[in-house]
């Protein structure tokens, strides 16, 4: 029997691949359409400068397993779980301030451990792995001028929950199986605490890491880093959210308290067992697969959750935690969404909307009113998928509150600033050796020589131009930025010729992307341009897509931020 097929774009975008009942298979594709040069054949990857780290020959081929039966989460009743909410992390102590002597600072101490977590009330417990034992980890809280340290504790088992690829870089099968670093995802930090991909822990080790929190309230969130394995560990459960606070949000009248509410998405498949599947390519000495969909949509570790809620208005900060998955986030009463914040903080005014669109790694802080929904149940979709339900009790409406028009100021940054513009292709390669996908960031390899060194203090754009069929969510390290613009351009003649000609206008950004970003979308056939000022520290950070299985195989490389000469 002919399995369904859908296309991979419908799949980025939320709606497509659950709606259609789309199998596993169909939902997984090793790779589509390869780029193609002028005379139609598949472009051949730049050559290696350096061999990869770790060993991939001493990996023996995998046993072939017996199929396992899929859990078919449409046939399972939606609603019947309450929404989880991540508690907020105490402190375990204070610690000498890293800089200011005499001084302390709050002190954390999170241990990543293997955890049974129930998504469903009809779905056996799934085997994850966690921070503190829950998916997600607790929430930290911190404020803006007041640093912290954490110390990340890797208390997991020896071996994977998932299987390894050890042909990807940094995978090697002479490597610890289970090794972890955290990346807290849009803090400003030393380099040494960045969650670097190569500064990893072995199970029974740990590491201290500092966090000035020298930066605007936002909603940040933490997950797993580690060279070749982040896809693994992240779709294993290791991800929470990090929310920095200050004085300037507080003073507005925003909702707050049990009206403020995380929700962190993501999906997954899981076996009829309850375990989690993570699919893999034909070849055993080679599993990795170039995307995974999920038709098992996450929030706050459940699968279609409810939320017991009072008439008036909610505040939502909402993380996409998706290895690939893009949503486009509604009510299926089609009321009004206010945008208030971005991956970066509050934007400058809310922006009132039907949908919001986020990318893996993009953050949305958004309200909405039931006001006038008294004794009415409403869900938030992505388009045809059903992801949370709203209860809204029998109660007289408290009087409602107008948003404040103007949330912060945020001073836009100038192009005629801008030291340098940085020319950054997104490239799709066919990988003979293994018969894949790979996808390269500039045309190089993690390990080929830095080629983006920004010097402290100033400001560049840089400009992505995508070659490839896909959209890309590329996250730069340490920086906030501002998007300029996007546009067309002629690809073929690009691949062709090497010649950039621009179709059509430069289009702005959405006004929900109009704030500080640390994430943005870079569309297919487009030049996507931001602009960014590297303040913060001098050292190594990494800049790369966040479509977890592309950042596994390459797309992914380093950049220094160098001292003033």
């Amino acid at each position: 029997m002919e399995r369904a097929r859908v296309s991979r774009r419908a799949l980025l975008y939320g709606g497509a691949g659950i709606a259609a009942g789309a199998t596993t298979l169909a939902m997984v594709r090793l790779f589509g359409p390869r780029a193609r040069g002028a005379a139609g054949s598949a472009l051949a990857p730049p050559a290696r400068g350096a061999p990869f780290c770790g060993s991939a020959a001493s990996a023996a081929p995998a046993a072939v397993s017996p199929p396992r039966a899929p859990l078919h989460p449409d046939a399972l009743t939606p609603f019947v779980d309450a929404l989880p909410i991540p508690r907020v992390l105490a402190p375990a102590g204070r610690r000498p301030h890293p800089t200011i002597a005499g001084r302390e600072i709050s002190h954390y101490r999170v241990e990543m451990r293997e955890a049974t977590i129930r998504v469903h009330r009809d779905v056996p417990p799934t085997r994850m792995w966690t921070y503190e034992g829950a998916m997600p980890g607790p929430t930290i809280e911190a404020r803006s001028g007041e640093p912290i340290s954490i110390e990340w504790v890797n208390a997991l088992p020896e071996r994977h929950l998932l299987p390894i690829d050890h042909t990807l870089h940094g995978a090697g099968a002479d490597l610890a199986d289970a090794r972890a670093v955290v990346h807290v995802h849009g803090a400003r930090v030393p380099p040494e605490s960045d969650g670097y991909p190569e500064q990893w822990i072995a199970p029974g080790g740990s590491i201290v890491a500092q966090y000035p929190n020298e930066q605007d309230a936002a909603m940040l969130w933490y997950h797993d880093h580690a060279m070749g394995l982040e896809r693994l560990n992240q779709y294993a459960g290791l991800l929470g959210s990090f929310i920095v606070r200050d004085a300037a949000e507080d003073a507005l009248d925003l909702p707050r308290g049990d009206r403020e509410i995380p929700l962190v998405l993501c999906d997954r498949l899981f076996f009829a067992d309850g375990q989690l599947h993570y699919p893999v390519s034909e070849d055993p000495r080679a599993p990795w697969v170039e995307d995974v969909f999920g038709d098992a949509p996450l929030v706050n570790g459940k699968l279609r959750p409810y939320v017991e809620v009072q008439p008036g208005a909610y505040r939502l900060r909402v993380v996409n935690a998706s290895n690939a998955r893009i949503y486009a986030l509604e009510m299926s009463d089609g009321r009004t969404i206010h945008q208030i914040g971005t991956d970066q903080g509050l934007l400058a005014s809310p922006v009132a909307c039907d949908r919001v669109t986020l990318a893996p790694a993009e953050r949305a802080d958004i309200v909405v009113d039931f006001s006038d929904a008294a004794g009415s149940a409403l869900v938030l979709r992505s388009g045809a998928i059903p992801l949370l339900q709203f209860r809204v009790a029998r109660a007289a409406a408290a009087p409602r509150r107008a948003l404040p028009r103007r949330l912060r100021t945020i001073a836009p940054l100038s192009p005629e600033g801008a030291v340098t513009t940085r020319t950054l292709t997104l490239d799709a390669y066919h990988d003979p050796a293994h018969d894949r996908m790979l996808m390269l960031l500039g045309g190089k390899y993690w390990h080929d020589p830095v080629t983006e060194r920004p010097v402290l203090g100033t400001i560049e754009i840089w400009q992505f131009v995508n070659r490839t069929e896909d959209t890309h969510p590329i996250h730069l390290h340490l920086v906030r930025f501002q998007i300029l613009d996007r546009q067309v351009f002629d690809v073929d003649e690009y691949n062709t010729s090497g010649k950039m000609i621009p179709i059509g206008d430069r289009v702005r950004p959405e006004p929900g992307e109009a704030g500080w970003k640390d994430t943005v979308r870079v569309e297919p056939g487009m030049i996507t341009r931001i602009i960014a000022r590297f303040d913060g520290y001098v050292g190594r950070y990494v800049w790369h897509c966040h479509l977890l299985e592309h950042a596994a195989n390459e797309m992914m490389r380093p950049f220094d931020v160098v001292a003033p000469a």
